[in-house]
């Protein structure tokens, strides 16, 4: 399907950011990533970001902050948030807060797809380049 989706990748974990990024351009997406909050603010990536994907825990802005600071700007993204350490007041604050999906790592690739498709389809962005 055509489109012009963005995918931003927001992890501080190099393995991680290079995997979803290989992921997301094998499965068609066009996709960035970026090292933390900060640099993907600074980068301007909430500007063409379709769907927000982020670490829970990261040095500096978590990816739940992350979300929130993008809400308060007046700026949101579909949002999936991601962690290596699964906490259920984790997972109710990132739901209370309109994250699309909480998945904790690993997850499978099908998973991630399709809180991917979920996201793009509750903004209207398209889903394929």
């Amino acid at each position: 399907m055509p489109g012009n989706a963005v995918i931003s990748i927001v992890d501080n974990d190099i393995s991680v950011r290079e995997a979803v990024l290989g992921l997301m351009r094998a499965t068609g997406f066009i996709a960035e990533s970026f090292h933390s909050a900060e640099h993907f603010l600074r980068a301007g990536g909430p500007s063409r970001a379709s769907c927000l994907i982020a670490d829970m825990r990261m040095p500096g802005m978590s990816g739940l902050e992350l979300q929130n600071h993008l809400a308060a700007a007046g700026t949101p993204i579909p949002t999936i948030l991601i962690t290596a350490f699964p906490d259920e007041r984790d997972r109710e604050c990132a739901k209370k807060n309109g994250a699309v999906c909480y998945l904790t790592k690993p997850f499978k690739d099908a998973d991630l797809l399709a809180c991917i498709e979920a996201s793009l389809a509750t903004s209207g962005s398209p889903i394929r380049k």
